[in-house]
């Protein structure tokens, strides 16, 4: 059952103007939005945009988006971000992958406070703010004939709109511009007398299966203007939206291959949970449940995705995760998390965050892949057993390899991520619920200010301090500080200023209620220990903490010209190829002999870049034999072989191999075949 909690409307006494609406910017002396009347108050509160800033690592990924590609787009992509696109009011690209970028690099710009790209996304915000017609409707509206690279139809097309909702809500979040307010009340006006006549899929199907991203926003803004008409239009767009409750409880959409595209169902999973808190049934967080548990049944993998290029496809670690998939997820995740406090989603968002992620984007932020797999030997042009092939560039790194909504969508994931480290709560506190190092300003209690520093090495250590600051005009202040205890943790313990306060088992939410000080250090201790999971062919995947380890594979990467069709996939792509052997099983090993058989080393200090092999700050040695039979089939592995196999033949020898964590490779094996002893 989902934890019930009772509270009031707005949190710390929040001031409404005479308008209804609320100032969100920082530096105001109102706190932070929950639900209105009558939809069901959440346990935990977005905080504004720019609240949260990122330290370590996680720093310097934003840095190096903002030096590659997320702060470049427009000039290495100018064919669809530069002035001719549709929502600059110009003739070329009128659809999502314009809004796809801006999704991504406003929170960026607005996190990192850097002036260039703010002023970057400033044109995109002030066109469609402005393009707001007499009866509503925003955006692009005239279409335009077929051009190669860009689309120039379907402008009036419900699901981009989608898009710049969360861009403008973001935007109202760091800035508290009215005229966003404004904007949206009229165009919801709109929608709720044009969605009868022009349901979400008049023109393309995507709108329906991503009408969440749509009721999100409206619930949002009824929250603000309490405006009555926003819940007609709720439960409308809801109708209108493919039937996910349904489909989750009652139906084999996730069993059966091809049902379902795969990035409408990473955007799709949370409808049921946005739906559910205007119509708190328990039958919308069952859904959700269901879906995740039988995502992972039939079409899982180790890294925290699941099979789908572009449709669901299964639970091979041969077949493609499209990157879209892993931003959109997280996205998903994120707002999960805040409507359920739910730690599952919590785990599953740091599993996809510190795995799947970083090793589907280059050093740099410049060069991506539009597929991975779990089980990656070569990343060539190649066609492979996907369900969607282009021109066989999907493994491939490169700008425009596979297709380029991912090089558009990419964007969003890493700050996305920052915005959602930390939380207001509905009890007047603050909740750190995903980690890395960061660090928060916020108001508590009945609006007095603190700073909390997280600093810690996570995912890579057991380790995350807090250091408390409160404003100097307080000397003390009393509130709650909720600590999420991973479910992989067996025992976390919480010590206070140097005293253990508690140990708590995983799979939980401890709320620390005391009076805090400035100078107040919390440090949580999460004990990582080796387990495995298993998967398609009784394959075993070993993982410690948030992270799954694959097998480090020696590569040799060639830069690619391609003077075939650089229109469709860039001028230019990385082909990588392995020159170490690949084809090992994994020694069978009982659970209470992991820990002696799989030997966890560090290797010195984290790097501020950790995310290549190079860098990796940890690896696992272990044993394993090579399997003849096992070769490359299509320029990837053959199917993983069946653990176990009467009479396979195995090399008689083992050999150590070494593993390290899955987002620190580009080719790997990740879930490994067994062999006997």
């Amino acid at each position: 059952m989902l934890r019930k909690v009772t509270l009031p409307f707005l949190v710390l006494g929040l001031a409404l103007t005479s308008m209804g609406q609320v100032k969100t910017a920082n530096s105001s002396p109102a706190a932070y939005l929950n639900n209105r009347s009558p939809l069901r108050p959440n346990p935990y509160i977005e905080l504004p945009l720019g609240a949260i800033k990122p330290q370590g690592w996680l720093h310097d990924m934003l840095v190096r988006q903002k030096d590659g590609a997320t702060g470049k787009l427009d000039e290495l992509y100018p064919l669809v971000m530069g002035q001719r696109n549709g929502w600059l009011g110009g003739d070329g690209d009128q659809w999502e992958r314009g809004p796809y970028w801006i999704d991504g690099l406003l929170p960026l710009a607005y996190i990192l406070n850097d002036p260039a790209l703010i002023a970057k996304t400033k044109p995109w915000v002030e066109w469609a703010l402005n393009s707001q017609q007499p009866d509503g409707y925003f955006g692009p509206e005239k279409d335009y004939g077929p051009e190669p690279g860009i689309q120039r139809d379907n402008s009036r097309d419900w699901w981009p709109k989608m898009v710049m909702l969360k861009i403008l809500k973001q935007y109202y979040s760091a800035t508290g511009d009215q005229r966003v307010v404004k904007l949206m009340t009229n165009y919801f006006r709109y929608q709720l007398n044009e969605l009868p006549k022009k349901p979400l899929d008049h023109w393309t199907y995507w709108a329906r299966y991503r009408g969440g991203d749509n009721l999100m926003v409206v619930y949002w803004l009824y929250n603000i203007t309490g405006d009555k008409f926003l819940l007609d239009l709720g439960d409308l767009i809801h109708k209108q939206t493919f039937d996910y409750t349904d489909a989750f409880l009652n139906t084999d959409l996730l069993s059966r291959k091809g049902s379902i595209h795969c990035v409408n169902l990473a955007q799709g999973i949370k409808e049921p949970l946005i739906y559910y808190q205007h119509h708190p049934e328990e039958k919308y967080v069952t859904a959700t449940r269901k879906g995740f548990a039988d995502l992972r049944k039939f079409n899982g993998m180790a890294h925290g995705l699941y099979g789908g290029d572009e449709a669901l496809h299964g639970n091979d670690p041969t077949q493609g995760s499209e990157l879209c998939s892993a931003v959109e997820m997280m996205f998903s995740l994120e707002s999960t998390l805040a409507i359920t406090g739910d730690v599952a989603y919590a785990d599953q968002l740091e599993k996809v965050a510190f795995n799947a992620l970083p090793t589907q984007v280059s050093d740099d932020f410049m060069r991506r892949q539009y597929f991975q797999q779990a089980n990656q030997v070569m990343s060539t042009r190649h066609p492979r057993n996907f369900g969607d092939n282009h021109g066989g560039t999907d493994v491939c790194f490169g700008l425009l390899t596979g297709y380029p909504c991912c090089t558009s969508n990419m964007h969003q994931g890493w700050p996305k991520l920052v915005q959602n480290l930390w939380y207001a709560t509905a009890d007047k506190g603050l909740a750190a619920l995903v980690y890395s190092s960061s660090e928060v300003t916020a108001r508590v209690a009945n609006g007095i200010p603190v700073t909390f520093r997280e600093e810690t090495n996570y995912p890579f250590d057991e380790m995350i301090r807090f250091t408390l600051s409160l404003d100097k005009k307080a000397k003390a202040a009393t509130f709650p500080f909720h600590l999420r205890i991973p479910t992989w943790c067996k025992k976390g313990t919480i010590k206070i200023n140097g005293t253990v306060w508690k140990e708590s088992e995983g799979n939980q939410i401890v709320a620390i209620n005391r009076t805090w000080k400035s100078g107040d250090v919390v440090e949580l201790t999460l004990p990582m220990h080796i387990f495995t999971n298993t998967w398609f062919e009784n394959s075993k995947s070993v993982e410690r903490g948030p992270l799954t380890y694959a097998l480090k594979i020696g590569e040799k990467v060639e830069a690619v010209k391609n003077d075939k069709d650089p229109v469709a996939y860039g001028a230019s792509y990385d082909e990588i190829r392995p020159t170490t052997p690949w084809n090992y099983g994994l020694i069978e090993t009982k659970d209470d002999q992991l820990q002696a058989q799989y030997v966890v080393e560090k290797k010195g200090a984290i790097s501020s870049f950790p995310w290549n092999p190079e860098g990796a700050p940890l690896q696992i040695r272990t044993k394993g034999r090579r399997i003849p039979s096992w070769q490359l089939y299509n320029d990837m592995t053959g199917t993983v072989p069946y653990s176990f196999i009467y009479g396979l033949e195995t090399a008689k020898e083992d050999e150590e191999l070494i593993l390290i964590p899955y987002g620190c490779t580009n080719l790997r094996i990740s879930q490994f075949p067994q062999v006997r002893k």
